[in-house]
């Protein structure tokens, strides 16, 4: 259920962004919304919405029509920009990101791919000592490189950036299949029967795939909304997955068949403030 109030100040992007994401659920869930609607749900004014709408909309995230805004029907090389990417699902990859770091040990050697779900998981190392990563996304790079932590060492790939700040090419995947990691952490765009877990960027698709070649145990983190997802280009197979983490918004069906297929599925739970139990369960 949709519920946000706010007022002026410093906090209004921070609100922004959340009534976005909101919008973005419901639309996900119904496939429209109406103006009307969403002003008595968020309890924010007609044009206050339409501003959300119209920021979304530019974003290629919902299309706008005549009183509300209605889902955009997906293509496999769809693919919006990080920043339009990074208001989606935003309880669901804390969730995940919070399970998942229960996962990393100390001294280890840890990959993390580009993309949001990754940058938010980026944030849940800092109690984690003495680690080395390595990833191809300057967002993830720089989030850990903002603590400053002299037990830490972080490597870029290099290569090619594109318009998500992902480091691809020749050079990315030159240094990938030179390193030999403990764990990768994999972000994907979306993942389905047949053709597994997929990105809609031929330019990231080489990349990530090294990365997966690289790791010793491969764990995916995927929100629910990936599930049934296809992008233009397969990275790995479902049983390549060592562990998938998603959140408790995947259906009874997505649940009995990933876990039929993935090394271990666990599933994060999300509360309805949003908040993340770390505690999870195991499908």
């Amino acid at each position: 259920m949709l519920t946000a109030s706010g007022t002026g100040g410093k906090g209004c992007a921070v609100l922004a962004r959340q009534r976005q994401a909101m919008i973005l659920e419901e639309v996900k869930k119904t496939g429209a919304v109406r103006v009307s609607e969403l002003v008595d749900r968020l309890g924010v004014s007609d044009m206050t919405v339409r501003r959300d709408l119209e920021v979304l909309s530019r974003r290629g995230l919902v299309e706008k029509v005549y009183g509300g805004a209605t889902a955009v029907v997906g293509r496999s090389t769809d693919e919006p920009g990080f920043e339009a990417k990074s208001v989606q699902q935003l309880p669901q990859k804390e969730a995940i990101s919070a399970l998942a770091a229960t996962l990393v040990k100390p001294g280890t050697a840890i990959g993390l791919s580009a993309g949001t779900t990754t940058w938010t998981f980026a944030r849940y190392l800092d109690d984690v000592p003495d680690l080395t990563v390595v990833t191809n996304s300057i967002r993830v790079a720089d989030v850990l490189q903002r603590t400053g932590r002299s037990d830490r060492t972080v490597v870029l790939t290099g290569g090619v950036r594109t318009p998500s700040d992902a480091l691809v090419g020749p050079v990315a995947v030159h240094t990938l299949r030179s390193l030999h990691l403990d764990m990768v952490f994999l972000g994907v765009h979306g993942m389905a029967a047949g053709p597994g877990l997929t990105t809609p960027n031929l330019n990231e698709s080489e990349t990530n795939r090294a990365l997966v070649e690289a790791a010793g145990r491969l764990v995916v983190l995927a929100d629910h909304t990936k599930w049934g997802i296809v992008g233009i280009s397969t990275i790995a197979d479902l049983e390549d997955a060592d562990v998938l983490v998603t959140d408790d918004g995947l259906s009874k069906e997505g649940r009995e068949f990933l876990a039929e297929r993935v090394g271990e599925l666990l599933i994060a739970d999300v509360d309805e403030d949003g908040m993340s139990d770390t505690g999870g369960e195991t499908a």
